[in-house]
């Protein structure tokens, strides 16, 4: 899968009030919630102002989403899914943009993720080619 694609999931709806003061840079630049250094496979750099932006908000689909993606890039797909699934369990369901230029919801994001982590779409594209076979 291409970053192209990867950003599909990626949002870029704006930080709720006071969320980008607990976000350090990378991640608070222009209040992406990390998208540009996720897009770019760079989830690792991003994890600990995530995790911050989570605890101060838990209930955020948002932040639980782009956290999601940065642990399934760093290849801990335990903790990715359990963002995924605590975004999917957030009792409001919220509208977001999503890097492609349109909106949808955060469950509907939420469980676009999973699948995407169950086909393993978030690896690097060599270490998912690796695990292709050929047959004859």
């Amino acid at each position: 899968m291409s970053v192209t694609m990867l950003a599909l999931v990626l949002l870029v709806a704006p930080p709720p009030d006071g969320l980008s003061a607990t976000l350090s840079p990378p991640a608070a630049q222009s209040g992406d919630l990390a998208a540009r250094p996720l897009a770019a496979g760079r989830g690792g750099e991003v994890i600990a102002a995530l995790e911050q932006a989570s605890r101060t908000n838990p209930h955020d689909a948002a932040v639980l989403i782009n956290l999601g993606i940065a642990y399934a890039q760093q290849g801990d797909d335990t903790k990715a899914r359990a963002a995924f699934e605590a975004a999917l369990a957030c009792h409001e369901v919220v509208e977001l943009d999503i890097a492609d230029g349109t909106a949808t919801d955060s469950r509907r994001l939420a469980r676009r993720a999973l699948k995407m982590l169950e086909r393993g779409e978030f690896r690097p594209a060599d270490e998912r080619n690796q695990k292709l076979t050929l047959r004859n």
